[in-house]
């Protein structure tokens, strides 16, 4: 039975079936550009379920950066390609997603931080990513207001240049996505606890959700920091930490930078919303905990770190402050595809805190996965197999990612 809310309804209303051919669990972006895609290639008898409101995890607790400036050559290639996706995806959707391709700067304050630096937009430009090396002048004449640390410790030496990188409104993107998988035919229900995975002969065949059964020739889970309670449903220790990550925001302001800001070294970021507000995060919290409790020694280091940078706003007031869960693989790298010796059952869970950046092309790929039963190239190097045969990706570049967004 499927009945629309209100006539402008994001998506419909639908009772659970006994049967669909996808059971997707987790309806933030992952979940959603999952379904949307499948939906694409024809496979619509898909239900994707949450426990909570629909984009109500991580996909509505980030800061919604976009960037391909990663190291490796297994990873430039997957979050330049998620770029490309995200540059159209507004009229793929038909959505209004706001999202400004204003540029990003990450800052480096030593010699050694700018040899990394350098190697990265080498290895950059050769993968098809626009990075560049600036100075400190160049990078004054792009962030006027920044505080270049001449004469104190860790000064401005250098900075890559990412100017197709920006930042984008988060939820736009996961109602896109929602009502574009819905228009087609998927079914969404938030509200519906999976309470256990289906197993016969050795393969997962459905869902549990309360004391309902629900069959399904494929269960993918896409539920970010909660991946390892999940994984415990078929008995499977994956190889992930959770950690909290916290931002806040400021009042808003009149405008005074049009791009963001990272700082590896001193632990944070910046830019500045439409709205004129500051948005400031950093590290991931240094404890394992499923906590989304924001807190005030958090608030002050993030603060402290940001007035290294921008002395002037020492008497802005903070709006609102928040924290989301990022499930830290080893090597920084996600965790994508089929699950050896279980079939039926597909992971797309790692994404530590560089997730929502991933969110169109991991969709993408796993609806190929799913629709032709082959692991799609560009994801291939993050199977879960890589870890018990030492074939890391080591994308350390997303470690500002662990330290710095």
């Amino acid at each position: 039975m499927r009945q629309l809310l209100t006539p402008n309804s994001m998506w419909s209303t639908h009772e659970l079936k006994d049967r669909y051919d996808v059971v997707i669990i987790g309806a933030g972006i992952h979940g959603l550009s999952t379904a949307y895609y499948l939906a694409k290639r024809g496979i619509t008898n898909v239900a994707v379920l949450d426990k909570g409101y629909v984009g109500g995890g991580a996909s509505g607790r980030n800061t919604a950066i976009i960037r391909a400036n990663y190291l490796t050559r297994e990873g430039i290639p997957f979050f330049r390609e998620s770029l490309s996706l995200y540059e159209d995806l507004a009229q793929e959707l038909d959505f209004n997603l706001l999202f400004d391709q204003s540029g990003r700067l990450d800052l480096g304050h030593s010699e050694s931080a700018v040899y990394g630096l350098r190697m990265r937009t080498g290895v950059n430009k050769l993968l098809g990513v626009d990075s560049r090396m600036i100075g400190p002048s160049e990078i004054k004449e792009l962030v006027p207001a920044i505080d270049l640390r001449v004469g104190k410790p860790l000064p401005v030496m250098g900075a890559l240049y990412q100017s197709s990188a920006g930042v984008i409104r988060h939820d736009a993107v996961v109602w896109g996505y929602g009502r574009g998988a819905d228009r087609q035919g998927v079914e969404i229900h938030p509200f519906t606890d999976v309470t256990g995975i289906v197993r016969e002969n050795g393969s997962v065949v459905g869902v549990d959700v309360g004391d309902r059964r629900i069959s399904a020739d494929i269960v993918m889970s896409a539920t970010a920091g909660w991946s390892s309670n999940i994984a415990r449903m078929v008995d499977m220790k994956l190889p992930l930490i959770t950690h909290p990550l916290q931002a806040f925001v400021t009042e808003p302001l009149k405008p005074f930078i049009d791009r963001s800001v990272s700082s590896a070294n001193l632990h944070v970021y910046v830019y500045q919303t439409d709205r004129g507000e500051v948005v400031v995060g950093g590290g991931v919290d240094p404890y394992s905990s499923y906590s989304q409790r924001s807190t005030l020694h958090t608030l002050e280091e993030l603060a402290a770190n940001m007035l290294e940078l921008f002395p002037f706003l020492r008497g802005v007031n903070v709006m609102r402050q928040w924290a989301g869960l990022c499930d830290m693989s080893p090597d920084y790298a996600p965790i994508m595809g089929e699950v050896d010796g279980l079939p039926g059952f597909l992971l797309s869970c790692g994404w530590g805190t560089w997730g929502f950046k991933a969110g169109p092309i991991g969709g993408y790929t796993m609806a190929e996965l799913i629709d032709t039963g082959k692991t799609p190239d560009l994801i291939r190097p993050f199977n879960l197999r890589r870890f018990s045969r030492g074939e890391l990706v080591n994308e350390r570049a997303a470690a500002p990612a662990a330290a710095v967004h």
